[in-house]
Formats: structure tokens, sequence, C-alpha cells
């Protein structure tokens, strides 16, 4: 049985229902020498992330030889990753693939019949309220592939709100977000420009953008945190793009961000890559991408909608609105040609935000900027510097001691994941340019470790 403890405010009233003036009264009965008047000699307290690690140390040692010697073999370590770049592994709790492995949620079916879907319908419902409280916008939706995909889909849409044809994308926004944005609109007639960013601050360069706003320019896209760490000034942004008549489109990438950084109200439509609540990195799929937008876009928006209704008898019911089946169905009257069901990974989000709850999510937001600041520190003293005087969140740019491919080789060796190297996409940063990512499954022990291989 669960144990529920009871506030001092809690206990006085019950004592006061029951007649009695205090705990001691209550007990006194019970013989003096057998009441326990200190607490328990008990360990403290361990979060469920904990409990799992000593469980997986012990799997991993008794998988051969005799179970005699489990005590006196080391187990077996993990990689220690500092990876992000748009995929983060955050802990997800075990209750979520023990709900979304039940056979009412685990199938593919779409729910267009809601008289057999309430359960699904009604939790596709509860994540895009989710949705929008977390990220300030009006309405969203449940059924993007991954923060790439909706990235793409919030341009086209834009372009159908405006009835303009352009669209500029900061050059912060993730590369292979930008590279998904090329493939999908170039049949579509809509140009795609670029807009760099200020090498001090890794900032999006606001004088640049405005200059690259035409009369044509349907919405600039953006990334904040960007790809670089940094968090934008999406005010300052929304107020050049409003300004010339375009619509602003807000990527978040790393959605525990909005647990503690101000949410992109601003935006006219933000696309969101869900992944990090509570959805495996799982070599790269599946993800979860979601579009919010404000309420008065809604009938351009792409994918499935479930609206809240009332049966013939007044009850609460959900079924899928504004987007016909035969709208998926017939491409010419289609909005997109995305029309699956997303709703396993929407219910691992789902469960993933019930559990923690809002203060729960700022905790962990918190933890993570707390590591990121901890390991930026060390990696400073190791001879690491930081590339970008902008306030991020759990990524930050270095410039490492040597090129970060060789670090990387000289991490591996040590059981050690490094950062990501820059030089690919950011050929102007330099070979020695990295990014590095800190999340709340990082270690203090890894870092430490981490650091001082980088500064050998």
């Amino acid at each position: 049985m669960r144990y529920l403890p009871k506030s001092p405010a809690d206990r006085a009233e019950m004592l006061e229902a029951i007649g009695v003036p205090s705990i001691e009264d209550l007990f006194a009965t019970i013989p003096e020498e057998f009441r326990l008047t200190r607490d328990l000699h008990i360990p403290r307290q361990h979060a469920e992330s904990e409990v799992l690690d000593v469980f997986r140390a012990f799997a991993a040692n008794i998988a051969s030889g005799d179970p005699a010697e489990l005590a006196t073999r080391p187990a077996s370590k993990p990689f220690a990753s500092f990876l992000g770049a748009g995929a983060y592994r955050h802990y997800r709790p075990v209750i979520i693939d023990s709900l979304i492995q039940r056979g009412e949620f685990l199938t593919s079916y779409t729910p267009y019949q809601p008289e057999i879907s309430q359960g699904t319908l009604q939790a596709m419902f509860e994540f895009q309220t989710m949705i929008c409280e977390l990220t300030g916008m009006e309405m969203a939706n449940a059924s993007m592939y991954d923060g790439s995909t909706g990235a793409a889909e919030a341009v086209m849409m834009a372009v159908r709100v405006t009835g303009r044809d352009g669209a500029v994308v900061a050059r912060t926004v993730h590369p292979e977000y930008r590279e998904v944005l090329r493939t999908t609109v170039q049949h579509q007639g809509i140009p795609v420009s670029e807009v760099g960013f200020i090498r001090e601050t890794g900032r999006l360069d606001l004088a640049a953008l405005e200059a690259a706003i035409a009369d044509d320019t349907a919405c600039v896209l953006v990334q904040s945190p960007n790809f670089l760490g940094v968090v934008e000034d999406v005010a300052a942004i929304a107020e050049i793009v409003h300004k010339k008549g375009a619509l602003l489109i807000v990527s978040v990438a790393e959605a525990v961000s909005l647990g503690i950084v101000k949410p992109p109200v601003e935006a006219d439509i933000v696309s969101l890559e869900a992944q990090s609540f509570g959805v495996a990195v799982a070599f790269g799929g599946p993800y979860c991408g979601v579009i919010a937008c404000k309420e008065k876009f809604l009938r351009q928006m792409p994918g499935r909608l479930v609206g809240e209704t009332k049966d013939r008898n007044g009850k609460r019911g959900f079924v899928l609105t504004l987007s016909t089946r035969e709208q998926h169905i017939r491409r010419e009257k289609a909005t997109s040609n995305i029309c699956t069901n997303q709703a396993l990974v929407a219910m691992m989000v789902t469960i993933f935000l019930t559990v923690y709850g809002k203060e729960g999510l700022r905790e962990l937001a918190e933890q993570n900027l707390a590591k990121a600041a901890y390991l930026r520190s060390e990696m400073e003293k190791a001879g690491a510097k930081p590339l970008f005087s902008s306030p991020g969140f759990n990524e930050f740019a270095v410039g490492l001691p040597a090129a970060a491919a060789s670090v990387n080789e000289t991490l591996l060796s040590q059981g050690i994941i490094g950062g990501l190297a820059l030089a690919k996409w950011y050929p102007e940063l330099g070979e020695a340019a990295a990014l590095w990512c800190a999340t709340e499954l990082t270690t203090k022990a890894q870092m430490d470790s981490a650091t001082t291989t980088v500064k050998v």
C-alpha cells in the first residue's frame, strides 16, 4: 500500500474529529516501553532511476558465472554520453511502457469511430491541452512525425495562411531540420533563404533578418534554444517579422527547456519536438512532432485534431474534428499528406507530463540547467573556450584544446561519447568547435572524467 503522509493541519483536523487533544493522548493506552520515540533506522529514499540502476548492475553481474561472486565482481558500465543536438537522454518513468503496452493503446488503428476510441481520443486531447499550456499557443495537433517534419509543415501552413511564397530560415535552426525543409518544399514553389548569426553571441543577426524579409515572405523560421545551444530573443525577432507582415515560426527541439525558459508566446506557430518527454532516443525514432498555433490559423493546421463534445446524454466525449477522413485520402483537398496517427508516442508524452506535473517539470529543467552550467565551468578549467556569450539551456558550444574529432576519439577509448563536432555544418567555427550537452542523467563523476580527459 502506498504511504500518504499527512500534514500537521491534516493531523490536527483528524484528532479534533475523534475528540483527542494530541498524538500522545491517542497512543496513551500503549505501554510506554513499547512506544518508539526515535526515527526508524531505514536507508534514505531512493529515486526510481536509482533503484533501476541497482537492478541493472545485478543483471549485468549475474549474466554468467557463480552468483556467489556477485558482490565481488565489478559491474559493467554503460558509455557516458554528452551528445544532444536534437536528441536528448532524459529519464523515462517505468509507468510509461507499462501503460502504452496495454492493448487499448498499442494499436495502429486510427480513431475515426469515436464510439470505440474514447480512451485514445481523450489521451490525444489531454496531450494537445498540455502542449498548449507549455508553448503559450491556443491550439495544438498530435500527428507530426518529428520536429523536422513539423517545422516543414509549419512553413507550408504559413504559406497557405498568408498567400505569400517565401520563407526565411535562421542558420541556427538544426541543420537536418533545414535539410528536411528544403526537400519538402522543393516542388512546392516555396523559395527558402537563410540568415546567419552573430559570431560573438550565437544569436540570429537581427539586422540581416530585417533585410532578408521581402514583401512576398510568408514566414520566418527560428529555433530556440537554437542548434548552437543559445536561447534566442524571440520577442525582438517577432517585432521585426510582424512589422513586415510575415508569420513567425519558432521550433523547439529540446522540449524540457519549456520547464524554465519563457515559452515563445510571441510566435504565430510553434513547431515542437516532444521526444524529451518520455520518448526514448531509440536510434532516431519514432519521435513526437507537434504543431501549435494561434486559434485563427486553426483551419490551415495539418494532421489530427481532437475536439471535446457531448453525447446525446450530455456526457463529455471526444472526436476527431475539422479534419475529415476524406481529406487525407483525396490529396487535392488535403492541407498535408501527413495523415498518420501519432497517438502512441503522444501517449508517452502525456504520461510523462502527468507524472512530472508543473513543479516536477520545472525541477527537471533546473537540474538540466545546473548540470550544463557545471559542465561548462569544468570545461573552461580544462582549457575549452565557450564560443558564445548568450544564455543557453542544457547545451553549449566550446572550442576544445584540440580538434573535436581527435578529442572524441580519445574520449571514446575511455568509454565516453563526447560532444558533437560542429565543423561539418559550421566550418567557420573551426575544427575544435563542439556542442556539449548535459541532462539530469549526466552524473558529476561522468562530467569530471570527461573534462579530465579533455584537459589531457
